[in-house]
C-alpha cells in the first residue's frame, strides 16, 4: 500500500470512526487497570471523541454496518467504564 493510500484511508470518516472506538476501547481498558482518576478521564475524552466520529460518519455510502458495529462497541466500553468510576453519593 503506498501512502498515498493509506492518507485516503486515514481521511476516510468511517475508518477515522474506527480508529476512534478502537482507541476509546483501549482508553477504558487501560482505566480498567488502573482506575486512577487521571485515566477514568482520559477513557471519557476518547469515549467522548469516539462517540462525535461516529456521528460524522453515520450518513456515508457504507456506513450503516460498521457504524452499527462500532456503536455497540462503543455502547459496550461505556459500561464497562461506568463500572470502574467511583461512586459519587
Amino acid at each position: 500500500m503506498s501512502r498515498y493510500d493509506s492518507s485516503l484511508q486515514s481521511q476516510n470518516p468511517i475508518s477515522q470512526a474506527q480508529n476512534s472506538v478502537e482507541k476509546a476501547h483501549h482508553a477504558v481498558t487501560q482505566a480498567q487497570s488502573h482506575p486512577t482518576a487521571q485515566m477514568i478521564e482520559q477513557a471519557e475524552t476518547a469515549v467522548d471523541k469516539a462517540q462525535r466520529s461516529i456521528v460524522q460518519a453515520v450518513g456515508h455510502e457504507h456506513a450503516e454496518q460498521p457504524m452499527q458495529l462500532a456503536q455497540e462497541s462503543l455502547a459496550e466500553d461505556q459500561a464497562a467504564l461506568q463500572s470502574v468510576k467511583p461512586s459519587q453519593s
